[in-house]
């Protein structure tokens, strides 16, 4: 059922259940029946109504059913409308209530089910990597989530920022440059002099090679650095290091086909002076207490729930991880930025309630569940059936070019997209190599490279789009055209919900119907108009199974 149809059919039912309980406030709501054979849409307003009404919910709902469809308008939407246990209403559309998706399909194309363009701003941070090593699998998943929420967010008619977070001022990035000084010294990674904490992967060896032939790294910012040689200016080796990381995440984004608005600095926090700033504001708004010669936010008092007051200043000195997160996140609501979402790993839990705390103490007007999370668990690899751990050039995890390599980017994208983010998730490689049904990603490409070999036997194909829908009255037909018409729907309520998967649950659905029509129904008939009817439905179908792939970030092939 098309958005505006539903709105027409709530309607419909507000002015029925009127005209019988005047007095009724009621929140009438749709649902699609769980079995098909009971209808296309049912209503529980009856059950509602009946106390308010005093009246049996079974002969109130027939009373609404009948006066629902002596109104003018409700022919056209409703074919058929009958009462079903305690007092459901069961509705069957018209065919050209059916029939009417292709039309809105043909008339908004790449935009359909799209939402008008708003002032809404949103800001989706994610991938956020430490520059202190290739991007593994857990960044790809939140590529392909981030990206995909982005994307959804667009269709409701959002101004989408995409926004990379690095953090560049932390122990990790000092751990980055000794783990560079030392291979540029010749020290192995299994030699006891080689720093504890420090990271083994052959890249480290890769970016003191260039560092002690002083080569030059291109920045994220276009500013090009050029390393010193200097093996004891520990600063210089950090700067190389830190932007040679960033260049290569870069190749890694590319490869993935993900671009981002803005690159914020952790360091940036600190020379701005907003992390300083944002702890004397907890301080004089009286959120902060000394004890052992530490710095305290008393988070306990501030409503997000944390369990115990947390370390803004260490004893030792220096803050805490989350403090630079409040001030960042105190940046993103000055920028104008209502709607905030950050997606991470679920290793970031224990920042939340910390985060949002911090924000409430600020007394800034910033809502409780400012900013919105997406929580990933961890992501598995396997491989001819035993799990793959490590890759040469991290030196202990797999990586999203590794991935990419593998498997390609549309499977990675639709792979990591498809499943709820808080669930774990096992990525088969063999699986997504394989060109059969259980590969989610080939089914759905393979239902849309199917149908442009169909539309390319069709001598002059610009009628199509304009063909006559009455003829399209098979079961099949009739399914196929539900889903379609359930799309626009399906993105409102994905974005809603930062759930990316539901779309993709809908694209196997989508392309499941069309399999399962165009096994069952002659496309090519003795009868000129239900052939021409039949080719704008597999038409249809095709731009928007291209469409949902597409705010997946995966292609749409038109040959396989």
């Amino acid at each position: 059922m098309l958005p505006e149809q539903h709105a027409q059919l709530i309607s419909l039912l507000h002015s029925a259940v009127h005209s019988l309980v005047p007095d009724l406030q009621a929140d009438i709501t749709l649902e699609r029946p769980k079995v098909a054979a009971h209808g296309d849409v049912a209503c529980n307003v009856a059950l509602q109504a009946a106390r308010t009404a005093h009246r049996n919910p079974r002969e109130l709902a027939q009373a609404i059913v009948d006066a629902l469809m002596a109104l003018p308008d409700a022919g056209r939407l409703v074919a058929q409308a009958e009462v079903a246990g305690p007092g459901f209403i069961n509705f069957r559309l018209s065919a050209s209530a059916h029939q009417a998706v292709l039309e809105a399909i043909r008339a908004q194309g790449e935009r359909y089910g799209w939402r008008p363009a708003s002032d809404r701003k949103v800001l989706v941070e994610f991938v956020s990597a430490n520059p202190t090593g290739p991007l593994h699998v857990g960044h790809a998943r939140q590529a392909a989530l981030g990206d995909s929420i982005c994307r959804l967010f667009t269709t409701q008619g959002a101004q989408v920022t995409r926004e990379f977070y690095y953090n560049d001022a932390g122990n990790q990035i000092h751990n980055l440059a000794v783990s560079v000084q030392a291979r540029a010294h010749g020290i192995a990674p299994d030699d006891p002099r080689f720093p504890a904490d420090g990271y083994k992967g052959d890249y480290i060896q890769d970016i003191a090679n260039d560092y002690r032939t002083r080569a030059t790294v291109q920045a994220s910012d276009g500013a090009p650095i050029q390393a010193t040689g200097d093996l004891d200016d520990l600063e210089a080796i950090r700067r190389f290091a830190v932007a040679y990381l960033r260049h290569e995440q870069d190749l890694d984004l590319q490869a993935f086909d993900l671009h981002f608005d803005n690159y914020y600095l952790e360091s940036s926090l600190y020379t701005s002076g907003r992390v300083e700033r944002t702890v004397q504001a907890l301080i004089a708004a009286g959120h902060t207490y000394e004890r052992d010669g530490a710095l305290w936010l008393r988070t306990t008092e501030l409503g997000t729930g944390d369990d115990k007051d947390r370390v803004m200043r260490k004893s030792e000195g220096g803050y805490t991880y989350f403090v630079p997160d409040v001030a960042y996140h105190v940046a993103k609501w000055e920028r104008g930025f209502r709607t905030a979402i950050n997606i991470q790993g679920t290793d970031h839990h224990g920042t939340i309630a910390r985060v949002r705390a911090g924000l409430q103490g600020l007394d800034l007007g910033i809502p409780a569940d400012y900013p919105a999370y997406v929580l990933h668990k961890m992501v598995r690899v396997m491989r001819d059936g035993t799990e793959v751990k490590i890759s040469k050039r991290a030196g202990s995890y797999v990586t999203l070019r590794d991935l990419i390599d593998w498997v390609g980017r549309d499977a990675v994208r639709f792979f990591l997209a498809q499943r709820r983010a808080d669930s774990e998730f096992v990525f088969d490689i063999d699986l997504a190599l394989s060109h059969s049904e259980e590969n989610p990603v080939y089914y759905i490409q393979y239902a849309h490279a199917r149908i442009h070999s169909l539309l390319n036997q069709h001598e002059t194909p610009a009628p199509i789009a304009t063909a006559d829908p009455t003829p399209l009255t098979a079961p099949t037909e009739i399914a196929l055209m539900q889903r379609l018409a359930e799309y626009p729907g399906v993105l409102t309520q994905a974005a809603l919900e930062l759930a990316p998967h539901q779309l993709a649950f809908w694209l196997r659905d989508c392309a499941a119907d069309f399999h399962s029509w165009y096994n069952s129904e002659r496309i090519w008939g003795d009868d000129p108009a239900l052939t021409a009817a039949r080719l704008r439905l597999a038409q249809s179908t095709a731009r928007v199974i291209s469409n949902g792939l597409g705010l997946l970030g995966v292609s749409a092939p038109e040959r396989m």
